[in-house]
């Protein structure tokens, strides 16, 4: 610890000042660069006068191409190859890439976006051909010192996770994944009534035999019913914990990029919730907080399509979610049949005929609620090496607006400004967070 301690401090970049513009999901699948309102040009010019700017890319640049899943991410995220020059307009040189529309269109999706990407010039993390080369840094080499991004996803299809890479058998290509365990807490009644339940439908047998097979572990105290995970406790509750496992594998990684890069970012992908969609599952508060201690300088988190609050942990600065950037989700030109068959429509149907069903024509899901258009970009200030400010610009994505114009960030004003940061005040006063509001920014400042 004395030694991670001691490579914290070491003065960073050329003059230890650097500022990163951080933003939620980007869910582009139009041409944005066309349009020239002075309140969507000013997002923009703002990302741009930043060291670097950032992004959770997620869509896949892969043209369609690409073998469907049948298990998707929700929309099928298929976008353009070109659009990637609308990413780099906007100003993002690093993007992360584990969430789950990361193999929408299975490995050769993925791979396809790679090589954009890497055409490009924009750093990227959170996928490879195995897991050690998703978990393991992207870096990007600016005027005020080497910058290192890692990304991971909470959120994910149990078959698009990266394996490791034996010396003597591949690998498995995918995401760079975060795995937790869910607790459903019972008192010794509720849990007597289980057990009752679990013999009376004939399970135990079947449950023995598992056990004794080696393919079920119960600890005492704990009982495993109908896929969920019972645990004795004085009151009913739900609590997680992440995969100590793969908490092990990222951190060692931060700490690799903590000895390599002057700044190292964390990005998390993760829409799990303690009850209510705006608060983070406790394991993503617990993981954050160890990313943290393992050297990152910050904490990017995004996923649930709403804000969450913000922490300063250790003087440094955990974003829970900062919500969508760009949601063009009803604007995907192209999609398997897969997702008209839920919609319950046949193959005649065209992409307007399912978003309009989904959607019952914007009367509910995303188009029916405002909190998945209004969100935050960041500002984070360093000097000396160390975090100073946070600069919160609220963001309005067009809720009222049309299909065609919906979701394009345009700087929130006036009331709808006031209302976005007074929720940010609301969601990180369990923080303890102090967030001043300032016409129409917020402000969070370190002494």
């Amino acid at each position: 610890m004395a030694e991670e301690a001691k490579s914290a401090k070491i003065a960073r970049g050329v003059d230890g000042k650097f500022d990163l513009a951080i933003t939620g999901d980007s869910f582009m699948t139009t041409q944005i660069s066309t349009y020239q309102e002075d309140d969507f040009l000013a997002v923009f010019d703002t990302i741009r006068s930043h060291t670097v700017g950032f992004t959770n890319l997620e869509v896949l640049l892969n043209d369609w191409k690409g073998i469907p899943a049948a298990d998707s991410g929700g929309t099928y995220a298929g976008a353009a190859c070109s659009l990637v020059e609308e990413f780099k307009w906007a100003g993002f040189q690093m993007v992360s890439r584990a969430n789950n529309h990361s193999l929408d269109y299975s490995y050769e999706g993925m791979r396809i976006t790679t090589e954009v990407l890497d055409k490009a010039g924009i750093a990227h993390a959170g996928v490879g051909e195995n897991l050690g080369e998703a978990r393991s840094p992207a870096y990007l080499e600016t005027p005020r010192g080497r910058v290192a991004l890692l990304s991971a996803s909470s959120t994910f299809a149990p078959w698009g996770r990266a394996g490791h890479q034996r010396p003597d058998f591949q690998g498995r290509p995918g995401l760079s994944p975060l795995r937790y365990t869910t607790y459903y807490e019972v008192t010794t009644e509720q849990m007597d009534f289980l057990r009752q339940l679990e013999d009376s439908l004939g399970l135990s047998a079947a449950k023995a035999y598992a056990k004794k097979a080696g393919y079920l572990h119960e600890k005492e105290g704990e009982l495993l019913f109908s896929g969920l995970r019972f645990v004795l406790s004085d009151k009913p509750g739900i609590r997680t914990e992440p995969n100590a496992q793969d908490v092990a594998e990222i951190t060692k990684w931060i700490r690799d990029a903590r000895r390599q890069a002057d700044w190292v970012f964390f990005s998390l992908h993760a829409h799990e919730s303690r009850l209510e969609r705006e608060v983070p599952a406790d394991f993503i508060e617990t993981f954050a907080r160890a990313c943290i201690d393992a050297g990152a300088d910050a904490f990017i988190g995004h996923g649930p399509h709403v804000l969450r609050g913000i922490e300063i942990y250790n003087g440094k600065p955990i974003f829970y979610s900062l919500g969508n950037f760009i949601f063009q989700n009803d604007l995907v030109r192209r999609h398997p049949q897969d997702i008209y068959d839920r919609a319950g429509l046949g193959l005649d149907a065209t992409p307007a005929d399912m978003y309009d069903k989904r959607s019952m024509n914007d009367t509910r899901g995303f188009p029916a609620d405002v909190a998945y258009w209004e969100s935050i970009l960041g500002s984070l200030q360093y000097e000396g090496g160390e975090f100073k400010r946070a600069v919160l610009y609220p963001l309005y994505l067009g809720w009222d607006r049309p299909r065609p114009q919906r979701g394009r960030p345009v700087l929130a004003r006036k009331e709808i400004a006031r209302r976005i940061l007074e929720r940010m005040q609301r969601l990180s006063e369990p923080y303890g967070t102090e967030i001043r509001i300032d016409g129409e920014t917020g402000i969070i400042e370190l002494s």
